[in-house]
């Protein structure tokens, strides 16, 4: 597969030839497919709040998506963490081996509360596409690491198995990364804030050739602005920020997007496909995606390779 740019409302049709609703999401690769969740947005005058849940999307190449229904909706119950009117953000899945489970965390805040919850929200199944049994909201790091806040966040599996939840936290401030157990549904430690006073979001972990790297964005609300990179040995720091990694025209901004998954992948030169929302916060439920495929440069002085992407 050859992706030079999917940026057009056009390239995002699932096969019954609907815009695909699946914002800030993820993707998992599994078996063959790949499986996009994200948050499904409703027609009509946006709403930072939930009313449908999180849907789910399938594809063998990327390109051709099959709509897989709401993969966990909101309830009607009232007081309930999943109450119609609560917020799901970013939502991410990974597949847990050990217990052949997937296994879905997201940005969550209880109805009425605005983003002052800032807490996790966490749901498992035995199927890719679902339906997801929701667990439990929570801050389940209180005793490892003192209760912190869970915003943006991404999850990463790396090359052991070994699972990490990656969140903005601290009003924003700091990111933390912290490792799951073996079922992926506990922090277990280590858990360290990095990045500190870069008020990062829209954290994207991804692992080429023995190095992990970072892109996330800076926190503008709904408005693009200039992403971030940076480079580690080790999953928990030291951190070296690259630089912006967007060249050309729009780069300052992002190109009008805001990083939301890096997805590695077969038929890319560089085998790494940026993933990017393009936010239309009066009318959410239209909010455009932008794709790119990554590509890696030498230069001076920065080593390894830094990632860069164009439109």
């Amino acid at each position: 597969m050859n992706i030079k740019s999917i940026q057009r409302p056009v390239d995002f049709l699932d096969t019954e030839g609907n815009y695909i609703n699946a914002h800030g999401g993820g993707m998992l690769f599994h078996e063959g497919l790949y499986y996009w969740y994200g948050e499904c947005r409703p027609e009509g005058p946006s709403s930072l709040n939930a009313q449908i849940g999180i849907s789910c999307y399938s594809s063998p190449d990327l390109v051709s998506w099959t709509n897989e229904g709401v993969a966990l909706p909101v309830v009607d119950e009232a007081g309930h963490d999943l109450e119609a009117g609560c917020k799901i953000e970013r939502p991410k899945c990974i597949y847990c081996a050990a217990t052949k489970k997937f296994v879905l965390w997201w940005h969550h805040d209880l109805k009425g509360i605005g983003h002052l919850g800032a807490r996790a929200g966490l749901a498992l199944s035995d199927s890719p596409t679902g339906p997801f049994e929701f667990v439990t909201t929570l801050r389940p790091w209180e005793e490892i690491a003192g209760s912190m806040m869970f915003r943006d966040c991404t999850l990463f599996k790396d090359d052991d198995e070994t699972a990490y939840l990656i969140f903005a936290t601290d009003d924003n401030a700091n990111l933390a990364i912290c490792q799951l157990n073996e079922s992926y549904t506990e922090i277990q430690g280590p858990c360290v804030r990095v990045f500190e006073g870069r008020y990062m979001e829209a954290p994207c972990i991804f692992k080429r050739k023995g190095y992990y790297y970072l892109i996330a964005s800076d926190c503008t609300g709904w408005l693009p602005n200039e992403a971030r990179s940076a480079v580690a040995k080790n999953i928990f720091g030291p951190w070296r920020e690259l630089g912006n990694p967007c060249l050309g025209e729009g780069a300052e901004l992002t190109f009008g997007a805001q990083s939301t998954y890096v997805q590695a992948m077969d038929g890319l030169e560089d085998g790494y496909l940026f993933m990017g929302d393009r936010w239309k916060p009066d009318a959410l439920h239209e909010s455009e995606y932008l794709w790119l495929p990554l590509e890696f440069r030498k230069t001076v002085p920065y080593w390894p390779e830094r990632p860069f992407m164009r439109v």
